[in-house]
Parts: structure tokens; C-alpha cells; sequence
């Protein structure tokens, strides 16, 4: 997921979560000193008390106002339109899907778990065909019964890009891959419930019938896009500004860019609702226009924590860092930080010229840059996050990027300039989003070690509001001369899948909102992952996912710069809080609560 958004859910295979486990007990203390902070004189839980691992849960009372603070609203509170991983995780509490991730910390979080279903799905027809039962008593806020039809129709939403676009696609892509339903606003049939691949025999009653088996069909049902949407709330693109809640919140107020206010739904039973705890009373969130504002209200505790959970500015971390280590948590986010080569751009054509960029970059520079070990991240050695299954984590390291060579190498990149015929070396641009502080400086650090081994680099910095038409165009990135991207990405859900396939696979080369930056077509990588979506063993999906993200090292179409981490902030009134890798090392919001 791009880098505004964090991310979805997973089935969390055992030898990735081991993975994880082991970096993120290496990582924590990381630069930060020994874990000091039992706790603090104003009732903070202590550094790293809610990383993987559940803080102050006895604590925990019924009532009060949660209080979030921003720097920045959704991208949409539609249900269908959202892909920004904090609204992802926010949406729980106005909306249900029929199957959630776990109420969990860590990669039990990342689970797959029934929500409007009784059950995970019973899967027939070799992995093609998925029936769910609804529960008992679920309700919209009005009381009504939330039906299979409902369900039907949230999922078809998806459908009607012209009218709601801005989500992911992947329901389309999977349950209609030749794009044959038109979308229940262009739907003929009177119940404008006319999409064949899902049928509602009773109202209890859901069964998704896929073209192709797709194996992790139920991690895509459990994002926020498969949310019930009902036909006479559903006010198009309109819908956003008031959501009509499936779950125990619903909007009390909205001003887009300033609060948002939501209030019980008293029609919301907690027997029908096994994720959910509800609570607070009261959940608010209040926009700022300035990050350090924000940060400062939070550490004097107006504000319970920061809704876009991407860690606090540099000015705010190094308050909290020397004064408040106690509410401070360091988890590794799912993200990637990194450096693409499109390979329109000469002399990036050649695998050499690739490599030599690799070689020549000073990886302990670029992590400084980036914040350095403890706000920035371990060194990045290859393009699989952490938290997708198939990951090796620092271990798989091809171009010695954490050891040998984490001050770059002149000589390898000397050599491979010679074998992609520019000993001299060559000139190229670097393309970097001009409101990212923190990639303008990644840029300067390449800029410099680059200019060591022959290679001279401009800087392009380009409107980081429009970074679609300007880097999403490969026509364009081919005219601007950008042989080097500076970009991250996080998964939508934590597979291959869900992380890789917008990437490296050649069918998401698209002539505009392109994330195949490299422009791969590679025979053996999309072989792969057909291999992938049909594979029904996960150990054999994890498997192939190493292959994958093997191929695409190779490959040599990426520089990573960091496997990311943030320093995230916990108010001293905060209960039963984790972080959760269903959202990518963000807390769940869904469960948190006031101290007592």
C-alpha cells in the first residue's frame, strides 16, 4: 500500500511470525539503550509496554472520551474509498466485515477471525466457492438487521470506480477478472443486486463463487471494502461524510478537516459482536494543521495518541525520547523505505548499471537519514517486510547491505559500471516528493556516496500531492529522465499478494496510478505468483513468496533503504493497548480504553 496508507490483515504463517518475533527482539532496544522505563511517576506503562505485548489491560474501564489527534484527515471515511491504514483501522468501530483480523497483539492480530460471520468461511469446489452464515442479533444503528444483501451490496460498491473510486480493487479483480458487472449504480436489475459471482440465497445466508481459486480470498474479506453497505443509506459519494454504523460507534458530527465525533450506537449488542469491547463512551478526533503542534499537545496529554500512527516528528521524538521514554513504543511498521530503478530510463535497462547503484550506496547513511536504528529503521537488505510471510528479514542479505558493505563498496560498483559499459559512470535524476522532509534527505545521502563512484545525480522534488500523475505515469517518469524513484510501500494484507503483486507483477503496469515503478515483466515473477493464488498449503504459499521476493533481489530493481520503525506515542491514560501487525505496528484502535 503506498505510503500515505498502512495496512490490511493476514493468515500470519508460523515461520514468518518467528521471523518477526526475532527481529523485533533484536530491534526494540535498538539505539534506545536497555528498556529502562518500568513505568513513570504519571502512570505511563513504560517504553516498548505495548510492542507485540498488551499494556495496563486490568486497568481498563467502561466510559470516558478517547481522544485522537491528527495531522491529517482520510483520504475517505467510506468504507469503500478508505486506503489509508489508520481509517482502515479507525473504521472498526462504525463497521463490521463478515470475517476481521484478531483483537490481538502482534502476528495474532494479523488472524483471521469471524465478525458478522459465525464462522470462518466453509470452503468447497477446490478453494472456489466461500459460505458464510451471519450471526444472530447484528444490527444497523437504526436496529434494523443487517442482512446478506447488505453485505452484497457494500462488496459492489467496489464496482462503481467512476462514482467511489480511490480504494483497492481487489474484490473486483478476484470475483469479476473480466470487469462484466457494470456496479449497482449502472445495475439493471430492480434490486440493483445483480452481481453473479455472489449469491444470497436467505438472508443469513452469503456465498462467494470466484472464476479462479484465489488463497487468500478471506484476508481480502477482511478489509474494510467488504463492509455491509445498506441501499437506502447509501448516499454515493456522498457517503463518506456520514457512514451508516454496522458496529458500537456511529457519527454524532463531521467537519472534514477539523473533528470528528463519534457517540455510542445503542442499538449495537455486544453478544452478536465477539471483537469488540466498546469502551469509551466517546471517540474524537481533532485535526492540526501543524505535526509539532500536534505532538506537543499530545506529550502535555490533551490528546490520548496520534491517529495517523506513523511516529512523532523529529522535534516531538526528541522530547519524548529524553523526557517521557515511559509512553513511547518502537515497533517495526511493515513498511519498506526505498530507492526503484525504472528500467524506461537508460542506462537502467542493464542489471549492472542496477547493481552498481546498490554497490555504491552508503546504506548506514541512508539510515541515518531515514532517522537512524531506532525512529528509522533496521538497514533494508531485500523488498519483503518483516511481517509478510516468506520473509527472512535481515537475514536474506544479496548485496551484503547490513554487513560487508553498509558503507557502500567503490570497487564492486566500479566493477559492475565496467560490466554494464559506463566505466565513467553516468548521470541520472532522482524524482523525491517535495513534502517529505525525511525522502529529500534519503535523496541528498545517495546523491553523495553515488558522486564517489562516478555517478552524478540531480534532484528532482516533485508535488508530493500529485504523485499519481507524475511518478504513477511511466510515460512521464520516461520523459522527465527519472532513473531513480525514492518511494515506501506497506501491505494492504500481509501476503505476497497483498504486498508484492502491485509491484512486481507485469499485469499492474498501468499507464497512470502505476506502483510497477520498475516496470517488471518478468515471465518467472508472474509465474509465481499464478503459482501463489492458487496455492491452498500455506507452508507451500510461504514457499513461494521467498521465491518472489528471491527473484526480485536478483533483479537488482531496488536499493531498500530501511525495514521501518516508528516511535509512536501512548498517553498516560490509555488502557488495554498493543500494537498489532493487522495494521502494520499501529495500536488497535478497535479495544482501547481509559484507565480507571
Amino acid at each position: 500500500m503506498s505510503t500515505q496508507r498502512t495496512t490490511g490483515r493476514r493468515k500470519q504463517a508460523a515461520a514468518a511470525a518467528a521471523v518477526v518475533a526475532a527481529l523485533l527482539s533484536t530491534a526494540a532496544c535498538g539505539g534506545g539503550g536497555s528498556d529502562d522505563d518500568g513505568g513513570s511517576k504519571n502512570g505511563a506503562a513504560g517504553f516498548n509496554a505495548a510492542n507485540n505485548k498488551v499494556a495496563q489491560a486490568s486497568l481498563v474501564k467502561k466510559g470516558g472520551e478517547l481522544k485522537f489527534a491528527g495531522a491529517q484527515d482520510a483520504d475517505s471515511w467510506d468504507t469503500t474509498r478508505g486506503y489509508y491504514g489508520f481509517a482502515w483501522n479507525f473504521m472498526r468501530y462504525y463497521s463490521r466485515t463478515l470475517v476481521t483480523g484478531k483483537a490481538e497483539p502482534g502476528a495474532k492480530g494479523a488472524e483471521v477471525t469471524p465478525d458478522l460471520a459465525t464462522s470462518t468461511a466453509k470452503i468447497s469446489d477446490d478453494g472456489k466457492t466461500y459460505t458464510y452464515t451471519l450471526r444472530d442479533g447484528v444490527t444497523w444503528e437504526d436496529g434494523k438487521p443487517i442482512t446478506s444483501k447488505d453485505v452484497k451490496y457494500g462488496i459492489e460498491r467496489v464496482w462503481a470506480q467512476d462514482v467511489l473510486s480511490g480504494g483497492p480493487v481487489y474484490l473486483k479483480d478476484v470475483l469479476d477478472p473480466k470487469g462484466e458487472y457494470p456496479g449497482p449504480y449502472k445495475d439493471k436489475s430492480k434490486d440493483k443486486l445483480g452481481l453473479k459471482a455472489i449469491e444470497t440465497p436467505d438472508d443469513k445466508t452469503i456465498i462467494f463463487k470466484l472464476p479462479e481459486a484465489n488463497s487468500d480470498f478471506e484476508d481480502i474479506l477482511g478489509l474494510t471494502s467488504a463492509s455491509p453497505v445498506r441501499q437506502d443509506k447509501d448516499t454515493k459519494s456522498k457517503y463518506g461524510l456520514k457512514p451508516f454504523s454496522s458496529g458500537p460507534y456511529k457519527f454524532q458530527s463531521y467537519t472534514p478537516n477539523k473533528k470528528l465525533v463519534l457517540v455510542r450506537n445503542e442499538n449495537w449488542k455486544q453478544s452478536s459482536d465477539p471483537v469488540r469491547k466498546a469502551y469509551p463512551d466517546k471517540i474524537s478526533l481533532t485535526l492540526f494543521t501543524n505535526a509539532n503542534d500536534m505532538d506537543q499537545r499530545l506529550i502535555n496529554g490533551d490528546y490520548d495518541l496520534d491517529i495517523g500512527q506513523t511516529g512523532l516528528s523529529p522535534q516531538g521524538r526528541t522530547t519524548a525520547l529524553k523526557q517521557h521514554k515511559a509512553n513511547l513504543d518502537n515497533p517495526v511498521s511493515g513498511y519498506i523505505r526505498y530507492a526503484v530503478f525504472p528500467q524506461s530510463v537508460k542506462p537502467f535497462d542493464n542489471v549492472h548499471c542496477r547493481k552498481a547503484v546498490i554497490y555504491g550506496a552508503d546504506h548506514e547513511s541512508l539510515q541515518t537519514a531515514r532517522g537512524g536504528p531506532v525512529a528509522g529503521g533496521d538497514i533494508g537488505t531485500n523488498m519483503l517486510p518483516p511481517s509478510v510471510p516468506g520473509s527472512e528479514g535481515q537475514k536474506y542479505d544479496p548485496y551484503e547491505s547490513a554487513t560487508t558493505n553498509k558503507n557502500g563498496n567503490v570497487a564492486k560498483a566500479k566493477e559492475e559500471l565496467k560490466a554494464c559499459g559506463q566505466p565513467n559512470g553516468f548521470k541520472t535524476t532522482i524524482a523525491v516528493r517535495n513534502n517529505k522532509p525525511v525522502e529529500v534527505a534519503t535523496a541528498e545521502s545517495l546523491q553523495a556516496s553515488l558522486k564517489k563512484v562516478g555517478i552524478t545525480v540531480d534532484i528532482d522534488q516533485f508535488d508530493g500531492a500529485q504523485t499519481t500523475g507524475i511518478i504513477g505515469s511511466p510515460e512521464n517518469v520516461k520523459k522527465k529522465g527519472y532513473g531513480i524513484i525514492i518511494m515506501g510501500w506497506g501491505p494492504d494484507f500481509p501476503t505476497v499478494q497483498g504486498y508484492g503483486m502491485p509491484l512486481w507483477d507485469s499485469k499492474y503496469i498501468l499507464e497512470s496510478g502505476n506502483n510497477n515503478f520498475a516496470l517488471i515483466k518478468d515471465k518467472s515473477i508472474d509465474g509465481l505468483f499464478d503459482d501463489y493464488v492458487k496455492e491452498l498449503d500455506e507452508a507451500k504459499k510461504v514457499e513461494i513468496s521467498t521465491e518472489i521476493n528471491h527473484k526480485v533481489s536478483e533483479g537488482a530493481y531496488y536499493l531498500p533503504f530501511v525495514f521501518e520503525k516508528f516511535i509512536n506515542w501512548r498517553s498516560s491514560r490509555l488502557a488495554n493497548v498493543y500494537t498489532t501487525d493487522n495494521y502494520s505496528g499501529q495500536y488497535d484502535f478497535v479495544n482501547l480504553g481509559l484507565k480507571k
